[in-house]
């Protein structure tokens, strides 16, 4: 049919606007009616991309020229579907150097996007398309760049812009980019080399290959890229039998689950993850799993941290968490107790007694101990005296005074210490 775009899923859409549906799924440009409730923009939604755009920057390129370049960009931002899962998108600018702006990775809003792309400045002098081109396989069609994986089976897309032929060799090049699955679109301005734009394209070159004769001019091509990448939104038209999540994909679809979910082999159906699971989530000590999340929590003896992740070990000697009669030790998430010096440690492993200092083995007093309070002191028998260690002990000397007449009389002497 020309002049018309036409997508069908097992069903078909005649230039008459008659549909035939059935259990198919039909979206025609000139047919909507068979979806009364479903406005173009809801059923043709643009399909997921990792989409870059390579902007010529020469000397050749006037300033004025440059910011209708980014007005271009502005506009085909706002027609994508921009997002982490759906449309990714790229800038990289060059002329005899290539500098990228910004990555698939770094974006996943327009308004973002679009803040980036006018604060971009053209470069310098030279045409180095196939450096460029080079650079977009080589550094931004990675994964760690942004680049979904090949099993996401999302179409990886790079529109050049440029007004001049290219200073370097860039048919190998395109020709490595599409052996990679990367599909080139050109888009000439005024001077632009037809030749150079049809051997970077990629086939058909009628549907890849665009020329424009201004710069004023070149925002027109937005509504062609419309409906070029413009797919049937098969989760719009609710002929899907995903359990959780429908993603449109190229005019059909995947399923996809919620978080704390993953999809069984069946591609359709979602059962709870484990989020427990070694390697699922980043607890210190325990994980608990709690409606598809987890929730962290600590060992007796450990208190959770203002992360919510890790432990620390608790002051289990803090006042109302122990019962120590005496003094309480902390011991690794834990504790045991002690006793003052003088006491000893009852069976109970809690309460305290004191000890009997004049025990034997536990004094050092060579005659006799006397407790006192939580200690001792050593004294010694009757005839002796304690010894200024006060410890040991020696016998006592006497004395015998005696009262004239000489020689004494018992009766007149009396016995004193020496």
């Amino acid at each position: 049919m020309k002049g018309a775009n036409i997508y069908v899923i097992g069903a078909v859409c005649h230039d008459s606007s008659h549909c035939s549906r059935g259990r198919a799924l039909v979206l025609c440009r000139r047919c909507l009616k068979c979806f009364p409730s479903l406005s173009t923009d809801a059923a043709c939604k643009n399909r997921p991309l990792d989409l870059i755009f390579i902007i010529d920057s020469s000397r050749s390129v006037r300033p004025e020229e440059f910011e209708k370049v980014k007005i271009f960009l502005s506009k085909m931002i706002d027609t994508l579907d921009v997002g982490e899962g759906t449309t990714r998108v790229a800038v990289m600018n060059y002329a005899s150097t290539v500098k990228i702006e910004f990555p698939l990775r770094t974006y996943f809003d327009k308004a973002s996007m679009k803040e980036a792309v006018s604060h971009i400045e053209p470069l310098s002098a030279g045409t180095m398309t196939g450096l460029a081109i080079q650079t977009a396989i080589d550094e931004v069609f990675t994964e760690e760049m942004g680049t979904r994986p090949a099993t996401f089976n999302i179409p990886k897309v790079v529109i050049v812009v440029t007004d001049g032929r290219p200073q370097d060799q860039v048919q190998d090049v395109a020709e490595k980019a599409r052996t990679a699955g990367i599909e080139i679109y050109a888009i000439g301005v005024d001077r632009a080399d037809m030749q150079s734009l049809r051997i970077m394209a990629s086939e058909p070159l009628d549907k890849h290959v665009f020329y424009v004769e201004t710069y004023g001019v070149i925002e027109k091509l937005t509504s062609q890229f419309r409906d070029t990448f413009c797919a049937v939104n098969v989760c719009a038209l609710g002929a899907h039998d995903c359990e959780q999540i429908c993603v449109s994909n190229s005019g059909s679809y995947l399923c996809d689950c919620y978080e704390g979910y993953a999809l069984n082999p069946d591609k359709r159906t979602c059962s709870a993850v484990d989020t427990c699971a070694p390697g699922r989530h980043d607890c210190d000590q325990i994980c608990m799993r709690n409606n598809g999340s987890y929730v962290c929590d600590c060992y007796e003896g450990y208190t959770l941290n203002s992360d919510r992740k890790t432990c620390s070990p608790m002051d289990m000697c803090a006042p109302g968490r122990h019962d120590c009669a005496q003094v309480c030790l902390n011991n690794d998430g834990s504790y045991s107790c002690d006793c003052y010096e003088g006491y000893t440690l009852n069976a109970d492993k809690k309460t305290c007694s004191a000890v009997d200092m004049c025990e034997p083995g536990r004094h050092d007093c060579e005659q006799v101990c006397v407790r006192d309070d939580l200690s001792y002191t050593c004294d010694c028998y009757q005839g002796y005296t304690l010894n200024p260690d006060k410890k040991t002990c020696s016998s006592k000397s006497r004395l015998l005074f005696c009262i004239p007449p000489y020689p004494p009389q018992l009766s007149t002497c009396i016995e004193v210490e020496s």
